[in-house]
């Protein structure tokens, strides 16, 4: 069952893609993880994606980033298993939320999966 604050489906392909990205960018370029850290890069503009898990509980620790990211005009996609997120983070543990500030040599899949979002949310 889908969450409250997941206001859009994104299908599997355009999720692996972005985690691939953060992949990427963790290794080229510069991600934040976690909701808090997330939650900065938002409020300062520096985020250029944010990877939100559709599966957190208690769901208050990330409601707040969707329309925190629509505030300031910049792209989030949900993952279905926070799990992914935090390995694709280079952690052991699940991660609720992830920030790309610097996509490194993921930026041409990273302007790809923007493109991807705003089409879905059209």
């Amino acid at each position: 069952m889908a969450k409250k604050y997941v206001n859009y489906e994104v299908p599997e392909e355009i999720q692996n893609k972005a985690l691939e990205s953060l992949e990427i960018a963790r290794d080229t370029g510069k991600i934040k993880k976690g909701s808090n850290e997330a939650t900065k890069c938002i409020e300062r503009g520096t985020a250029q994606l944010v990877l939100i898990g559709a599966d957190v509980e208690p769901e208050e620790i990330v409601m707040h980033l969707a329309p925190l990211c629509d505030e300031k005009k910049i792209p989030y996609i949900f993952i279905n298993k926070q799990n992914e997120i935090g390995a694709a983070s280079g952690l052991n543990v699940g991660s609720a939320a992830a920030a790309i500030v610097k996509s490194g040599k993921a930026k041409e899949a990273v302007d790809e999966i923007v493109k991807q979002i705003s089409e879905l949310r059209a």
